[in-house]
């Protein structure tokens, strides 16, 4: 029987998890998130077709799998449905299917506003947010003012609740917000919302009671956690594997095996450390040849050789069973490639033959394979997939 699997980033985000999801969802009946918001992206390519998922678990390609988004998240109510109605646009029957925590947040558009001041407030010590308002949704929710998505469910004390954290936050950051216009945009999805709001921790506990198989679906990666990642240059949740348990309410005992997404180098999203960044004509090829934009905000990513430490580090603490290794075909053509490990630099030849269609380790040029294979040695965990193409197939399983 398929074990109950968390799938999470080992380095700073956009490693491809998005992939692997879809790859193993055929067989599990649920996908769950449990942290984040819209600021993520995962691009599936499905039959020469592309498909963005952004707060929705992207495993629910496949027509009968549930998708849950936990108490964890934070969620837009408004961009939730867009991302549902574009979904089914292309053919996927989706909003039956989903599965909204009553206990997640509601993040407003206001919070959009706020996380843009506070940006600006921080002048050179921007921490580069999506200024999706994430922060601040966390933030309230902290404070205990945040709104959860089960008090859509009475409206007077919903519009109560607007009034006085637009009120609360035009007075301390000098902001113009507009209640009434802020809880229009919710009632007016409000009744398409309702029937998508369960108490989706006794649910998933029952669930996987009567033997369900679930796939818990992180976001981000081990190094943007807000405990353990590169702080403050980190996100506002905990993405990590007990962001799993706390963000949807299942206990550890139900988590059977943590599969760790690491790409073949390295890629950065706004700012921090980057101790592996090529910022050069070599880190332009590498963006260029990974299509490394975001998936939601369409930034250019930073670029850099792999960093064997810091993915040796999420291994350990997130107890990880495996790594999923992204993007190998990325660096094909590279004379030299380089991997930062605790003793400095290591460097490996690199190949020029097209790996895109190859799905047997064997058959991989053998410098692919002893890059591989040393990696391998250094992070401390078994390399059991690479992915060699954009393509839901191109897959090695090892």
């Amino acid at each position: 029987m398929t074990k109950n699997t968390v799938i999470l980033g080992t380095q700073w985000g956009d490693e491809g998890k998005g992939k692997l999801v879809d790859a193993l969802a055929k067989d599990f009946d649920i996908v769950a998130r449990s942290t984040g918001g819209s600021n993520a992206g995962h691009t599936i390519v499905a039959d020469g077709r592309e498909y963005v998922f952004h707060l929705l678990p992207s495993g629910m390609l496949y027509p009968d799998t549930i998708g849950v988004v936990g108490n964890g998240t934070v969620v837009n109510l408004p961009s939730l449905l867009a991302e549902i109605d574009e979904l089914e646009s292309s053919g996927l029957s989706v909003e039956s299917r989903v599965k909204i925590s009553d206990r997640a947040h509601i993040l407003f558009d206001y919070h959009k506003e706020i996380d843009a001041k506070l940006e600006e407030l921080k002048g050179g010590d921007k921490v580069g947010t999506t200024k999706q308002g994430i922060g601040p949704c966390y933030t309230d929710k902290a404070m205990r003012i945040g709104i959860q998505v089960g008090e859509l469910k009475d409206v007077d004390e919903l519009r109560a609740k607007v009034e006085r954290n637009c009120n609360f936050h035009n007075n301390t950051l000098g902001l113009n917000l507009d209640a009434d216009a802020e809880l229009q945009k919710i009632l007016d999805v409000r009744e398409r919302v309702l029937p998508l709001i369960i108490d989706t921790r006794i649910w998933l506990n029952e669930e996987i009671a009567n033997g369900k198989r679930v796939l818990f679906e992180g976001a981000q990666a081990h190094h943007l956690d807000i405990d353990h990642g590169t702080y403050p240059y980190v996100t506002s949740s905990a993405v990590t594997v007990g962001g799993v348990c706390t963000g949807l309410g299942v206990a550890p005992k139900h988590i059977g095996n943590v599969i760790g997404i690491m790409k073949a180098y390295t890629t950065r999203v706004g700012g921090g450390p980057f101790a592996t960044e090529l910022d050069n004509e070599l880190g332009e090829t590498i963006r260029a040849n990974g299509h490394e934009y975001g998936a939601t905000t369409k930034r250019p990513r930073r670029t850099g050789w792999l960093d064997a430490v810091m993915v040796r580090e999420s291994v350990i603490i997130n107890g990880i069973d495996e790594i999923n290794m992204t993007k190998l075909d990325v660096l094909t053509g590279l004379p030299q490639i380089r991997v930062l490990t605790s003793d400095g630099y290591k460097d490996f030849e690199g190949w020029t033959e097209d790996i895109s269609k190859i799905r047997e380790f064997e058959e991989l040029p053998i410098n692919a394979q002893r890059y591989v294979l040393a990696v391998e040695e250094m992070i401390g965990a078994k390399i059991s997939s690479i992915g060699v193409g954009a393509d839901r197939e191109a897959l090695i399983m090892r």
